[in-house]
């Protein structure tokens, strides 16, 4: 592979560049069958690769190690069965001594705590194996994202097609990893889409995708992320969109995420096309094919049937447009989705800058509930719902940002935590979180970003039946 790389190189260079000495050495020669042959030394200046070379090989160390925590996985969850059949099992046999304490001998009730001690044993053992194995997929996560914005330089500087395969090389290990990465979590995650848990426990480390579709660090407004609630056969759709500016006009589908990567669009929608839908802000996400955005005049709220390609809108009562986050401007009307639905964040003159939060009704295209907060929005870095909570971001210092306020919608009770998590860079203009795969999707400087959701377990669990 290297030496067609190589070999390509070289006649780019020989063919565009003819009229500049960039050969130090020529030495040609003259076969017996009249072929001609030369062998030239092209400076380590011009393309790195040497370097190319050795993303190449650190792929293959990679994906060796990442195949070994494949398998360790699976190992995990076959012994996560068998351990909740042996609890499973035990819960009932307890409940039955319980229940009938004088049917039971001493010896039968010291066999079962020796049963009990030997499933613990087994379930710390298997925890700190999946701690273990945790680390090492954070490992590989930092050493992929390391060498992704190295690729990516590598195209912004050279001919991407010279790149083009040791991406693809990449994209696979970080599919692999992806999908990893979600079956180790679910071993202690909830299940998706559920809400049975105490909220956000943590974030993972910054998952770095790579630069935007337009390679250009200087589209830092928009967003990317999954449709929050997909159409049927459009379970692994991607969207983006971007520009220089906080105008909202461009709207790009991807069938998957290796199309997202290798910036390969199904569609891409102009909102300028045959009327003025042109939206202001970063604050749009993707639900049943329906971009939600911030319309531009009037300013309201509005959405673009991707299918239809028909748009509508709809003027927010009482909200205002000068209030809106700590990083980005004009992100006055803020969409967020989760497991119950559309919500919208705002502010009003009357709340004095403090952020309201609306439920949406999908059907009728308008509010239905509002709840007032005690946060001021400018202070506020973004917003997102889960289970709906909302949850409130700000910045700690250049590195990190912190989750550090949360209000429940069904208690109207708000609370101040604090959840760090690290930031890629130190301004981002995006974050919203999606329901169909507990991930919050961060558009960071121009850069794809996602971080992986804990949460906090309850105790509460169903009766468990007896296994046959």
């Amino acid at each position: 592979m290297i030496t067609a790389l190589l070999c390509f190189f070289f006649l780019r260079s020989t063919v565009a560049l003819e009229s500049v000495d960039l050969w130090t050495e020529r030495n040609g020669t003259v076969d017996p069958e009249g072929q001609c042959s030369c062998e030239a030394f092209l400076p380590g200046t011009t393309f790195p690769m040497g370097e190319l070379v050795q993303l190449e090989e650190t792929a293959v160390r990679i994906s060796q190690k990442l195949e070994l925590e494949i398998i360790k996985v699976e190992m995990f969850e076959s012994k996560l069965t068998v351990y909740i059949e042996k609890v499973a099992n035990l819960t009932v046999v307890i409940q039955m001594m319980e229940d009938d304490p004088d049917s039971y001998s001493e010896l039968q009730i010291q066999e079962v705590k020796i049963q009990i001690k030997q499933v613990e044993a087994l379930i710390l053992d298997l925890q700190a194996s999946i701690q273990t194995s945790s680390s090492v997929l954070v490992k590989i996560r930092k050493e992929i994202t390391s060498i992704v914005v190295v690729l990516t330089k590598m195209e912004n500087k050279y001919d991407k097609n010279l790149v083009l395969v040791t991406r693809r090389e990449y994209i696979k290990i970080q599919q692999k990893l992806d999908e990893c990465e979600r079956r180790h979590n679910e071993i202690f995650n909830p299940n998706i889409g559920s809400c049975n848990h105490g909220g956000i426990s943590r974030l993972s480390k910054p998952i770095i995708s790579q630069l935007n579709a337009h390679l250009v660090a200087g589209h830092i407004y928009g967003g990317w992320g999954k449709d929050s609630r997909p159409l049927p056969g459009s379970e692994n759709t991607y969207w983006y969109s971007a520009s220089t500016d906080a105008v909202v006009r461009y709207v790009s589908v991807y069938a998957d995420y290796y199309r997202l990567i290798m910036r390969q669009a199904m569609k891409t929608y102009d909102l300028y096309a045959s009327a003025d839908w042109r939206g202001t802000g970063n604050n749009l996400i993707v639900r049943a094919n329906t971009l939600y955005y911030q319309f531009a005049n009037p300013f309201s709220m509005a959405k673009f049937n991707m299918t239809t390609q028909k748009a509508e809108y709809r003027v927010v009562p009482s909200a205002s447009n000068r209030f809106s986050y700590h990083y980005s401007p004009y992100q006055n009307l803020d969409f967020a989705a989760d497991e119950s639905g559309l919500w919208i964040t705002y502010a009003t003159e009357a709340s004095k800058g403090k952020l309201v939060l609306g439920k949406i009704d999908e059907a009728a295209f308008a509010l239905k509930e509002v709840w007032q907060t005690s946060i001021f929005k400018p202070s506020v870095g973004n917003t997102f719902m889960v289970c709906g909570v909302l949850y409130a971001t700000r910045s700690v210092d250049t590195n990190t940002e912190e989750i550090f306020y949360t209000y429940d919608t069904r208690s109207r009770k708000e609370s101040y935590v604090s959840i760090p998590f690290e930031k890629f860079q130190e301004n981002y203009m995006y974050l919203d979180y999606n329901p169909t795969d507990q991930k919050l999707y961060m558009y960071n400087n121009g850069y794809y970003v996602s971080y992986h959701v804990w949460f906090h377990q309850n105790n509460k669990t169903n009766k468990p039946q007896v296994l046959m």
